[in-house]
């Protein structure tokens, strides 16, 4: 029973459970018919702080595949750089790893 103007807690989380916070996040750059390879080669280094060499292999990943894994880690960070990338008209999108 709740007393007007008493703050219900939110129950406890059950020990193992996971939030959506504390689960891996991926972030997953999709092709698009626009971008020039090299725009997305600048844009990897530029974002991510990529080597020449790794963010080529992400462009071609994305260009052959459909999609590349360019960031995985917690899910601030990986919406974090989704804006980023989207601020650079690269089509970008985050997915939860179980």
């Amino acid at each position: 029973m709740r007393i007007a103007g008493e703050v219900e807690e939110a129950p406890a989380q059950k020990t193992g459970e996971k939030s959506d916070r504390d689960l891996p996040w991926s972030v997953v750059v999709h092709n698009d018919p626009v971008n020039l390879m090299s725009y997305v080669t600048l844009i990897f280094r530029k974002v991510f702080g990529f080597a020449r060499e790794k963010a080529e292999r992400h462009m071609l990943e994305v260009h052959h595949k459909g999609r590349s894994v360019v960031w995985s880690g917690g899910r601030e960070q990986a919406e974090f750089y989704v804006q980023q990338l989207h601020s650079h008209l690269l089509l970008a999108t985050i997915e939860r790893i179980d």
